[in-house]
């Protein structure tokens, strides 16, 4: 089947495209309303070591970096996400969805505090709320375990949260499966039904249109007459079978009678010319001045 038969299918049962047309742009609608958009804030903070061990660099924190803050940093990250530290969010009023984990091709102990909400501005206000539970929690580990407070380690914002972006790819995707998905159950039933009708045959326009013209019927008979004498219904074309057959074996024109009975004269005048009967011999006056003919040439 190649496009223009598809096409020719669509137009023929426009009456079951239209409707899953429409079927598949009010998917599409509910789509946007189902899914509404989703707005993304995101920090950026950075894990230095203690006053103690920057007094060799001057006090300079981004001199000194060791390895030991990338694990801490890590572990960090793991905690935020716990069930723990999202309970504790809530509790003080932050909403949507948090995510911490270590910055992508980062090359120090650097953290990505991520917010992803519906409401805009509850978006930025939990991301504040994360990025200052954070340094909180980073602290409470180290107090937990005694750390004197010139030895611990410490927090910066690198990013501070920014203004919410609006997330469109994944109400996008929907979008677009949902109108897919819509315009596919609307051809597969166009040619289901186009299929069906084929199948069952022609319909009453397509037969009178494709019928081939009826002969004419013959006149009925009348009923007094003899049913004997009553002369068959003849088929036109059995009729001018009988005619081109009558036209090849009838003979010439000029060997046919007239219609008063004598014959035909023919086309070409030939002399007539008087044969003497052997018993009755011929005077002259009568064949004036021709000779009879003998059967030989006279010398």
């Amino acid at each position: 089947m190649d496009l223009a038969e598809i096409f020719r299918v669509m137009r023929r049962r426009w009456y079951v495209l239209l409707p899953g047309l429409l079927l598949a742009a009010g998917l599409t609608f509910a789509v946007t309303v189902v899914v509404p958009v989703t707005y993304q804030s995101q920090s950026t903070v950075v894990l230095l070591n203690s006053q103690k061990a920057t007094k060799a660099y001057d006090g300079n924190p981004f001199l000194s970096t060791q390895t030991s803050l990338t694990g801490m940093a890590d572990s960090l990250a793991r905690n935020l996400n716990s069930d723990v530290s999202v309970r504790e969010l809530k509790s003080r009023g932050a909403s949507g969805t948090f995510e911490a984990k270590l910055a992508d091709n980062a090359q120090g102990p650097l953290l990505w505090l991520t917010v992803t909400g519906t409401d805009k501005k509850a978006v930025l206000t939990s991301d504040r709320l994360l990025t200052a539970y954070a340094k909180e929690r980073l602290k409470e580990f180290q107090e937990q375990q005694s750390v004197d407070q010139n030895a611990m380690i410490r927090m910066s914002t690198i990013v501070s949260p920014q203004t919410p972006a609006a997330q469109t790819k994944t109400r996008l995707e929907y979008m677009i499966m949902a109108g897919g998905a819509g315009f596919v159950l609307t051809m597969v039933a166009v040619f289901y039904v186009e299929a069906r009708k084929r199948s069952q045959g022609p319909t009453a326009g397509e037969e009178l249109a494709s019928a081939p013209e009826e002969a004419t019927p013959a006149p009925d008979p009348d009923p007094d007459s003899d049913p004997a004498t009553v002369p068959a219904p003849v088929d036109p074309a059995k009729e001018s079978v009988v005619e081109e057959t009558l036209a090849i074996r009838r003979p010439p024109s000029w060997t046919r009678s007239r219609e008063d009975g004598s014959a035909a004269e023919p086309t070409t005048q030939r002399p007539v010319m008087a044969v003497a009967s052997a018993a009755e011999p011929l005077d002259e006056e009568s064949t004036h001045g021709h000779r009879p003919r003998t059967g030989q040439r006279d010398r």
